[in-house]
This record gives structure tokens, sequence and C-alpha cells, in this order.
């Protein structure tokens, strides 16, 4: 793992953040986003200091999930000053484009455009930068892996096995990169039937955890497929917040659990390394 001392020559604007958690998946419409929004605000509700940066250049649904249509602005010092929605600090190119207005980058300045909100960003000190990353294994990826310390990548997939073959090579990606892999999560594992309570796993069952028992990597949980996770994200207002007793937000508070008990597994073992390092 890249140490804090790296992490302050390459991206200065990060020196204060903790840890830097990128959110990625294979595939497309997976649900990533609906994920690092509502892990964003579990960990918050668990008194962390919290950011999230919107990565999706070209399909960035942060705003709309937040319920926010309003500009970046500047700070004094002249840096980019983050959107502050539910405690949580928020940098989109959605805040500059706008919700219709299409974004037409070349691959390369979709990297400069990543590279430059890591950079330019007042983000102040946090305890967690969650970055919620674009489909694949493209130009923002490997920015991203190239720019920040990553404290490790939180991998979301659906239980089909389409969504399971593109997951491996997001994973193996980020292994090349020698980012540590933090867990799987997957979402929209089963529909609860409202009436009869039963489970119906319309994509497939198990999916996610025989991946992760397959790699031999946490699994981190499962979320259910569910319309108010929809609807909250249309509405702009997170299911995490609008059903804060339910078994979606039980999910994502578990998934943050988990999530930082990895994380301190990692710092656990980097300590006792450098114990026993002559």
């Amino acid at each position: 793992m890249t140490t804090k001392s790296e992490l302050s020559e390459s991206t200065p604007s990060l020196v204060d953040i903790q840890h830097v958690i990128a959110v990625a998946s294979g595939k497309g419409g997976v649900g990533k986003s609906t994920v690092s929004v509502n892990l964003s605000l579990a960990l918050s509700q668990a008194k962390k200091t919290v950011g999230l940066l919107d990565a999706d250049i070209y399909g960035p649904n942060v705003p709309q999930m937040m319920g926010i249509n309003q500009p970046l602005e500047k700070s004094p010092s002249g840096k980019i000053q983050p959107i502050v929605r539910h405690d949580i600090r928020l940098i989109s190119i959605g805040f500059v484009a706008g919700r219709s207005e299409a974004i037409i980058y070349r691959g390369p300045l979709v990297g400069k455009m990543i590279k430059r909100f890591l950079d330019d960003t007042e983000w102040g000190e946090l305890d967690y930068l969650v970055i919620d990353l674009p489909p694949g294994t493209g130009d923002a990826s490997l920015t991203l892996a190239q720019s920040a310390a990553l404290t490790g990548a939180v991998i979301v997939t659906t239980p089909q096995q389409v969504a399971l073959a593109d997951v491996r090579k997001s994973i193996s990606m980020f292994q090349r990169l020698r980012v540590p892999i933090l867990g799987i999560v997957e979402n929209m594992s089963y529909y609860i039937d409202p009436q009869s309570q039963s489970r119906s796993y319309i994509f497939g069952r198990g999916g996610g955890r025989a991946l992760s028992d397959e790699l031999a990597l946490p699994f981190l949980g499962e979320i259910p497929l569910d319309p108010a996770v929809c609807a909250g994200g249309d509405a702009g207002e997170p299911v995490f917040l609008s059903h804060p007793k339910s078994e979606l937000a039980e999910a994502f508070r578990q998934i943050s659990y988990n999530m930082s008990d990895r994380i301190a597994q990692f710092a656990q073992k980097a300590n006792i390394d450098t114990t026993i390092s002559p």
C-alpha cells in the first residue's frame, strides 16, 4: 500500500485524507453509483468525515441522486470548493456541465479532468474519500490508480454470469496496478415480496459470494432489489436516508462496517511488516 509520504508528493490536496476508496465495476448498470452514494452516507452516519468524487465523466449520476443542481464555486484559496449535501463533500462534472449536456471528451481528457478534481479541490481533512468510477478498465481507472494513493477498491457486481465475467477483468486490472481489493458487493441480489416476504432471485443466486470464494476476496455484502432504491435516486433522497430502518439501509451499514474492518486488517498487517522488517 502506498504511504502517506508518497501521497503528499503526487497529490498534495489529498494529504489530509486518511483513506481513498475506489468503487468500481466491470460493466454499467450494476448500481455502482447507488453503492457509492449510500456507502458514503453509511460512513458519515458512523461519525466519519466523508467526501464523494463522481469520476464518471460521461454519465455522472451523483448530482441527481443527491438532489443537487448548482454550479461549483472556488474557495478563497482559489481551489474548487466541494458542494456539501447530507454532510458529504461532493464533486462531479455534473455540477459543471448540467444534467442534459453531453460530455464529449477523448480518453486522455477524461484522465486530465479526474486529475484536476483530485489536485485542485479543497477537500480538507477527510476520513474517507469515496470515488465513484465509470464502468470498465479505461482512462479514469488508470488515472486514479496512478494519481492517488488508493487504500483499495470496492468491486460492485450483480449475480448474473455476464456481470461476473466483467468483474473478473476489473479485479485483474486493479491487481496489476497493485491496488488492494477491499471486497465484492453484490447488488440486486434478490427481491422481497412485500406481501409474503418471500425472496425471489431474479438475476440468479449467490454469484458474488461464489466469485469472492473463487478469488479469495472478502464478500462485503448483498443488497436487495427494491423499487425504493430507484425512487430515492430519482428524487434526490438516497434510500439510506429515506428508509433508514429498512433492510436496504442495514445492508449498506454492514457493507461499510465490513469494508472498514478490511482496511483495519491491512493497517495491522502493515504495522506488523514494518515491525519485523530489518
